[in-house]
């Protein structure tokens, strides 16, 4: 056991990954997640003790040796990714795999596939349309098989977007008894660090994409995560790349970066659902930079900034370059920065048939991609222990929904609607 933890502690290897053995918890190795990240111990029956509530998950590269205190008087195990029958034995021994091992596409393959061989519920922070695709064509057999549960994306991509449309559509038929129509996602305010481990998924993707032709058409295509692409309705067109002005809240908007993942989450999970928001249902999301032509002028400057990011992630030499200037693998912000962090977020919902506007307020107290991320994650992954469910590759709201809701209410996350006179979208 001494051994075991001292290599781990010690490693600058990022490919390593550890498990509590008394327990059902496995923590990634690849990414630094810090807060509100839950080490738990199953007990007898389904009930779950959890044993701390904040610690350091992990870094990217090395473990944070002063966080580490409260894991270590129980038994660690260490799996390598490159090692798949490492990785089954790992998984076959615990009950939830909660990974931040990425890129996944190149550190979560193996992973993944040794938790839908071994029946073992997962779940991981991926915002990468390619390894949701891969999940889906390459484990998702053997998970409904054995009876795993798979749920990618639990962080804040895409749980606000994917449980804020759930609830609204909820809220529109207990209330109204009606369907959603157009919805729109505005990211109102936020504040908190840049990861430089969504960076590097970022350009993982994008050099995909620039060697592979059918990576750029599964990208463009908005139901790319559908589990049956022919029965989709096909509200959707591609991703929107202008600037506009949103009525509703009086601000000028630029579509959201994370939208290109969280957009398709939530289609799926209307999918998974025979499409139950709505037949006329459609989704958008979009970033606030105030109103006025201030806020024009920085939605435009943010507009074309974003453009000019993926353009250069495309081509090797501005690649290498953004390389060398932006947060490296394993880089995020201070301790100071995600505490002080925050977001507000509004999801805009018209009904079919008409009625009033239905807007989903969501907010969390730290930074987004971090200390909030962390408390998804985690509040995810207490709830697969704790639930049951088909087997299969599953979004946050079709395998979980309330409950992972409610538990993110009592840990102090904002979900709720109110109702509002319509206007023009």
């Amino acid at each position: 056991m001494l051994d075991v933890t001292k290599k781990m502690l010690d490693s600058s290897v990022s490919r390593f990954i550890f498990a509590t053995t008394e327990g059902w918890l496995i923590n990634g190795g690849s990414g630094t997640q810090y807060g509100h990240v839950a080490v738990v111990e199953a007990a007898s029956g389904s009930s779950v003790n959890v044993v701390e509530q904040n610690w350091s998950c992990n870094g990217r590269h090395t473990f944070d040796r002063s966080r580490a205190r409260c894991i270590l008087s129980v038994p660690i195990v260490i799996g390598d990714a490159s090692d798949p029958a490492s990785l089954r034995k790992l998984a076959e021994n615990t009950r939830v795999i909660l990974t931040t091992v990425g890129p996944y596409w190149e550190h979560g393959k193996e992973l993944a596939r040794a938790a839908a061989l071994s029946g073992t519920d997962y779940c991981d922070l991926t915002g990468e349309t390619t390894f949701w695709r891969w999940l889906l064509d390459n484990v998702e057999a053997d998970a409904k098989r054995t009876g795993a549960r798979l749920v990618p994306s639990a962080g804040f991509d895409s749980i606000p977007s994917d449980l804020g449309v759930k609830m609204l559509a909820d809220y529109a038929r207990d209330q109204h008894g009606k369907k959603l129509a157009q919805t729109r996602l505005v990211m109102l305010r936020s504040k908190g660090g840049v990861s430089g481990g969504t960076l590097a998924s970022a350009l993982g993707i994008a050099d995909l994409a620039r060697k592979d032709p059918s990576v750029r058409k599964l990208l463009r295509d908005p139901y790319a995560l559908s589990p049956d692409r022919a029965r989709e309705l096909a509200n959707d067109g591609p991703d929107p790349m202008s600037v506009r002005h949103d009525t509703e809240f009086d601000v000028w908007t630029a579509p959201f970066v994370m939208g290109a993942i969280n957009t398709r989450v939530v289609r799926c999970s209307n999918a998974l659902v025979n499409h139950a928001y709505g037949k006329g249902f459609s989704y958008a999301e979009w970033m606030s930079f105030g109103p006025g032509a201030r806020g024009y002028a920085t939605a435009a400057a943010a507009n074309v900034a974003l453009v000019a990011f993926l353009g250069a992630a495309m081509l090797p030499p501005t690649r290498a370059l953004l390389q060398r200037m932006l947060p490296g693998s394993g880089e995020g912000p201070s301790e100071s920065v995600r505490n002080s962090g925050f977001f507000k977020i509004a999801i805009a919902a018209h009904m079919e048939g008409g009625g009033p506007l239905l807007v989903a307020r969501i907010e969390g107290k730290k930074d987004p991609g971090y200390g909030e991320t962390a408390k998804m994650i985690s509040e995810t992954a207490i709830a697969l222990a704790s639930t049951k469910g088909d087997g299969g590759v599953w979004t946050t709201a079709t395998a979980l929904g309330d409950s992972l809701l409610h538990r993110l209410q009592r840990a102090g996350m904002t979900f709720l609607v109110e109702e509002r006179e319509p206007a023009s979208m």
